[in-house]
C-alpha cells in the first residue's frame, strides 16, 4: 500500500509540474501522464479529489431505459480511500487520457470554516465508482466555472485566497447535492424498484429469523445486497421517501415488536433478543424514542 502524502508528491507520479499552492491544486486530465510504477497496484492519498471527466461518449443504461445525461461525470474520493489502477487501466489511460479536471485539497486547508466539519457529512465522498454523478450540459457547465475560479485564484496568493477558494469549494459540494437528488429522481423507476426490494429484504430478515444468528440488521449488509454503498442507499431513500436507510431498518424493528408484544407472550428480554439486540435496555431505549412508551406500557395499553 503506497500513501501519497502531498499534492506535490501527487504531481510529481503524474509528471506534472510542482502545484502553485501546497494545500489545493486543479490539474488537467488532459495534461496528466502517469509514471510507470507499481504505486497504482493500491495506493492511497492524504487529501481530497474530486474528478470530472468531460464529453462522456458511453451513456449508462438502467433496465431498459437511459437515466442519465452523459455530457460530464464526477466522483469524489475522501483521505484514506484505497485506489488502485490496473495495468491494462493504465495502457487505456496513456493512450487517451480523456478531458476534465481534477481538484486536489488538503484537510488542513479548510482550517477553521464550516467545511472542516460538514464535508465529512457528504456521503458523496463514500459512494461507490458505479454511483458516479452523471451531469446534464449545464450542470456541466456550473461545475466546470467552478474549477476554474479556483484554479484562476491560487494564481496570486495572498491573505483573501484561502477564503474565496473555500467559498468555491463550499458551494462545488452544495450543487453536488443537488444534482445528486436530482440523479435519484431521474433513475425513479429503478430507484422505486430498489426500495420495493429493501423492503422485501427487510421483511425477509424477520421472517426468517435471522436476528437470531446475525443479531440487528445495520445498512451496510442490505447495501451490500442490492449492489450499492450504504451511503449511496441512505441518500437515495432519503431523497425517494424522506427517511434514511438506518430509519426503514428502525421502522420495520418497531413494527415486529408491537407484533411481538401484542400476539405473544414473550417477554420483554426475549422480543429484544429475538429482533437482533445484544442488550434488553437497548431494544427499551429505540422503542421508548419512537413510540413515546416503553415496550411494556405498549403492551399493557393493547391489552
Amino acid at each position: 500500500m503506497h500513501v501519497i502524502s502531498t499534492i506535490a508528491e501527487f504531481h510529481k507520479i503524474l509528471s506534472l509540474p510542482a502545484p502553485l499552492h501546497p494545500l489545493v491544486s486543479v490539474i488537467h486530465v488532459e495534461d496528466m501522464r502517469p509514471v510507470h510504477s507499481d504505486i497504482w497496484a493500491q495506493f492511497v492519498s492524504n487529501f481530497y479529489h474530486v474528478s470530472l471527466k468531460k464529453d462522456v461518449q458511453a451513456r449508462i443504461k438502467y433496465g431498459q431505459q437511459y437515466y442519465d445525461f452523459d455530457k460530464g461525470t464526477m466522483t469524489f474520493i475522501a483521505p484514506k480511500q484505497v485506489q488502485s489502477i490496473t495495468a491494462d487501466e493504465a495502457r487505456e489511460f496513456e493512450e487517451k487520457c480523456g478531458k476534465g479536471y481534477v481538484l486536489m485539497f488538503h484537510p488542513d486547508f479548510l482550517g477553521n470554516h464550516n467545511l472542516a466539519t460538514d464535508i465529512k457529512n457528504y456521503g458523496f465522498f463514500s459512494y461507490a465508482v458505479h454511483e458516479a454523478l452523471h451531469l446534464s450540459e449545464r450542470e456541466e457547465k456550473n461545475m466546470v466555472d467552478i474549477f476554474e475560479k479556483i484554479e484562476s485564484e491560487y494564481q496570486h496568493i495572498d491573505r483573501h485566497t484561502q477564503d474565496i477558494i473555500l467559498s468555491q469549494i463550499d458551494l462545488l459540494m452544495s450543487y453536488s447535492i443537488r444534482f445528486y437528488e436530482r440523479q435519484f429522481i431521474t433513475r425513479k423507476v429503478v430507484n422505486n424498484d430498489l426500495v420495493t426490494r429493501m423492503e422485501q429484504l427487510l421483511s425477509d430478515y424477520f421472517d426468517k429469523e435471522e436476528p437470531l444468528t446475525k443479531g440487528l440488521p445495520n445498512v451496510e449488509h442490505f447495501a451490500k445486497k442490492l449492489n450499492l454503498s450504504g451511503h449511496y442507499l441512505s441518500d437515495m431513500l432519503r431523497t425517494l421517501t424522506g427517511q434514511s436507510a438506518q430509519h426503514h431498518i428502525h421502522e420495520k424493528v418497531i413494527n415486529k415488536a408491537k407484533e411481538y408484544l401484542s400476539s405473544s407472550k414473550l417477554t420483554v428480554a426475549e422480543i429484544a433478543y429475538q429482533l437482533g439486540f445484544e442488550y434488553p435496555q437497548s431494544f427499551n431505549k429505540l422503542f421508548r424514542k419512537k413510540m413515546d412508551m416503553s415496550p411494556l406500557e405498549f403492551r399493557q395499553s393493547f391489552n
